[in-house]
């Protein structure tokens, strides 16, 4: 697997050769971005905290794997966590930061000593004066957001800000900040230091109703029914769910890009596919997603704050028998109105799985109301 090469720490010492512009320029050319959902070019980003004129500056890791089905980023940490440390040291470097964190997901907490132990092996080796502080999170989904990630880090309540401005400018403690997700991070060394680096390739979480559960490195493009074979499902499958924000579609012969996914109504995000197969009821599954957001939402704006949980309510009538037809019209219209006004991205997709599931599994809706 291509993520999981070892550097030995050259590419820092490549990075420091080519200078900050130079390292913004190979990760221009060589089509790094971001693999925490977005997509973002990551040359890009830095470049535009480069530019920044503040002599403050920071670096966050973001290792906050909440999203329900992904665990690659787990896979880096177990496997390869000196890719992850040298990326960021390489980062501080470019821009002239002298701190940066890790903000590791609550459940990852046995991994924080591995990963403390690396750091110092890392920074020893590069010479690097940056600091690196590790923070482990609560648990809150929130808190994958980067905004809200910001305010967890200054000891505020893990919440989301309305942008712009945007973390490049005004970030952690207002200052011109770069956030990656882990993968991102993992990423820089590879393609600083090695020519075949190939930027297409990317790491898959598969799970749900298969017998072969795991992280896969394939291209972006990769055919769904090809990924899905890999992890030898037992029974015919009927939907696929990117995550839970990335929404849900029926299984089909689609090749696994931005375009095609998002034109289904879905977004391919972390590349994370949850199998679904026959035998399970995807009314079940949206309560079951339901749950998760209602749970999970930080309470900020009325719109999530308030519509997952009537939306949760519903659901759950359905699946007792005590719903009405005309209640999926109502579940219809709430679930556009919480994607349309909330404030921060889990309130914008946490009716996305719904939305789906009533646009292309309406008929098992239907059969449980009266």
């Amino acid at each position: 697997m291509q993520i999981l090469r070892k550097t030995d720490q050259k590419a820092y010492a490549k990075a420091k050769k080519l200078g900050p512009k130079g390292v913004v320029k190979i990760l221009k050319d060589k089509g790094l971005t971001g693999r925490g959902g977005a997509s973002f070019p990551t040359g890009l980003k830095w470049e535009m905290v480069l530019k920044e004129k503040e002599k403050e500056k920071y670096i966050i890791c973001n290792a906050d794997e909440g999203e329900p089905g992904t665990f690659k980023d787990k896979f880096i940490l177990v496997n390869n966590p000196e890719l992850v440390i040298e990326g960021i040291l390489i980062a501080a470097y470019t821009i002239k930061a002298t701190r940066a964190y890790i903000y590791l997901r609550g459940e990852y907490e046995y991994l924080e000593n591995k990963i403390r132990n690396v750091i110092k092996k890392v920074k020893a080796k590069t010479k690097s004066k940056a600091n690196i502080e590790l923070i482990v999170g609560q648990g809150a989904y929130i808190c994958g957001d980067e905004t809200a990630i910001i305010a967890s880090i200054e000891g505020k309540r893990g919440q989301p800000r309305k942008k712009p401005p945007f973390p490049t400018v005004h970030g952690l403690y207002g200052k011109p900040t770069i956030i990656n997700n882990l993968e991102t991070f993992a990423n820089v060394p590879l393609a600083i230091l090695f020519d075949d680096w190939d930027s297409k390739l990317t790491l898959f979480s598969l799970s749900g109703d298969v017998t072969k559960p795991g992280v896969y490195e394939l291209p972006v493009g990769t055919n769904l029914r090809k990924l899905v074979e890999l992890g030898k499902p037992k029974h015919k499958v009927k939907a696929v769910y990117f995550g839970c924000f990335g929404g849900c579609m029926p299984y089909s012969n689609i090749n696994l890009t931005n375009e095609n996914v998002c034109g289904k109504d879905c977004m391919l995000g972390a590349h994370t596919i949850i199998v679904v197969d026959e035998k399970h009821s995807i009314v079940d599954m949206a309560t079951n997603v339901a749950k998760f957001y209602e749970f999970e939402s930080c309470g900020k704006c009325t719109p999530c704050r308030e519509g997952t949980m009537r939306i949760l309510n519903i659901l759950e009538n359905i699946s007792l028998l005590e719903a009405r037809k005309r209640d999926l019209e109502t579940l219809q219209e709430l679930a556009e109105v919480v994607k349309e006004t909330s404030l921060c991205g889990l309130g914008q997709t946490a009716t996305q799985h719904l939305l789906n599931a009533l646009k292309f599994f309406r008929k098992e809706f239907e059969e449980k109301c009266r």
